[in-house]
């Protein structure tokens, strides 16, 4: 039997070794080792209190609170392993430099017991700083866009101050605390639930991750009042207005005719009108076209107030017609362009009306339409500029014009599409 079993000892061996290379050949072929990359694997710190039990904080720098996880496994092995089985550690026993801690890598399960992990980066960048509080007080501030007929009156911030702690270099580049409510729809007067935010000198929002407050369960809300919006028309008394002797008072028209206000509600809805008074137009012997540039706000109730206080100013447009006159406002988008070079483009500077005064008898004027009359002519304007160009009228027969009239023009080189 010994015999048998030692017969061509050398033969049996290598024909083993054969068949064991082929084994692992077989396996590693059929199940190869390969590796995966999982991203954004959160960092788990542990350990904090070597650094907050010396009246210390950290922060979390570069961006590596998240990092990317290489795991080399059979390819069996890998397939079965999540990201949620990726567990990456920062142990701030581990501290090296002051700034940075080693990332170890584990996997749970059975699935990641013979897999190799490796975070990249390999080290928690982190900033140790003294731990300091600041109190601040609370701006409220609105986004959004109230219900058409409001506008956003009063706003209230509750608490109207906080206590922030954390970093002391976060702490003092605080410039500004916000109560940030959303006001979109909003047709009431109400209390919301508003956000907390915090802005630099340059305006840039303060990361909170690393801080704490004093808001507790109750938060942080804004208590938003609403006002009104009502248009109101400008009546202007003109009895101070008189025209030399030889002419005649034409159209007096305030621009813009009416404005928006807001403010107390009584008071809102028992305005009417703006009075511009007889003393704030006063003229007299007027022989020409005038304007008056009239402030309003002088003459809204208290607790009134424009919607836009950019708008505190009308124009008091007075025209004086000669005997036998008569005159025409034509607006610009009114006139007729001719001649207009094929490489131009053309605007008016001033987007103002022509003022045309035309002398005949009544009965041909009572009559005349000045639409599509008025022109002007650029046939010898064919270099881009601004120019002052003369306004052309188609006169009705046995009618003459008072006086010449230009317009101001901006011709522009076409753009090449």
């Amino acid at each position: 039997m010994r015999e048998k079993l030692t017969r061509n000892l050398g033969l049996k061996v290598v024909a083993f070794l054969i068949a064991s290379f082929t084994w692992l050949l077989v396996v590693n072929t059929d199940d190869p080792e390969t590796d995966k990359t999982y991203t954004n694997i959160p960092v788990k710190v542990v350990n904090t209190e070597v650094i907050t039990n010396n009246n210390s904080t950290y922060q979390i720098l570069d961006g590596t609170s998240e990092v990317d996880v290489t795991v080399t496994a059979k390819r069996s092995e890998l397939s079965k392993i999540d990201a949620e089985d990726i567990v990456a550690t920062a142990d701030f026993k581990e501290l090296t430099l002051g700034t940075q801690i080693p990332i170890s890598v584990s996997i749970k399960g059975e699935n990641g017991r013979d897999a190799k992990a490796i975070a990249s980066p390999r080290n928690l960048q982190v900033k140790i700083d003294a731990e300091t509080k600041n109190n601040f007080p609370i701006t409220a501030t609105s986004v959004g866009t109230p219900r058409d007929g409001y506008i956003i009156g009063d706003l209230s911030a509750n608490p109207e101050k906080i206590t922030i702690s954390g970093p002391k270099t976060v702490i003092d580049s605080i410039n500004k605390v916000m109560a940030e409510v959303n006001v979109s729809g909003l047709s009431e007067n109400a209390t919301l639930e508003a956000g907390l935010v915090l802005y630099d000198v340059n305006n840039n929002v303060i990361d909170q991750a690393q801080l704490s407050n004093n808001l507790g369960e109750d938060g942080l809300t804004v208590d938003v009042e609403l006002y009104q919006i009502k248009s109101i028309p400008i009546n202007l008394d003109t009895s101070g207005i008189t025209a030399a002797e030889g002419y005649k008072i034409g159209e007096i028209k305030a621009e813009p005719k009416e404005v928006q206000v807001t403010g107390d509600e009584k008071k809102i809805k028992d305005l009417t009108a703006i009075d511009i008074p007889a003393s704030a137009l006063s003229a007299t012997d007027l022989t020409e076209r005038t304007e008056r540039v009239i402030d309003i706000s002088d003459y809204l109730p208290e607790g009134v107030q424009l919607v836009d206080d950019t708008t505190d100013s009308i124009v008091v447009s007075i025209t004086i017609e000669q005997p036998g006159a008569r005159t025409f406002e034509v607006p610009t988008n009114a006139i007729m362009v001719k001649n207009l070079a094929d490489d131009l483009d053309m605007s008016y500077k001033d987007a103002v009306d022509v003022v045309i005064q035309i002398r005949g008898s009544s009965e041909v004027l009572d009559v005349y339409s000045i639409a599509k009359k008025v022109s002007i002519d650029l046939k010898d304007y064919k270099d881009p500029g601004t120019y002052t160009v003369p306004v052309d009228v188609e006169l009705p027969e046995g009618c003459t014009r008072v006086d010449e009239a230009s317009i101001s023009i901006v011709l522009e080189s076409k753009k090449k599409e």
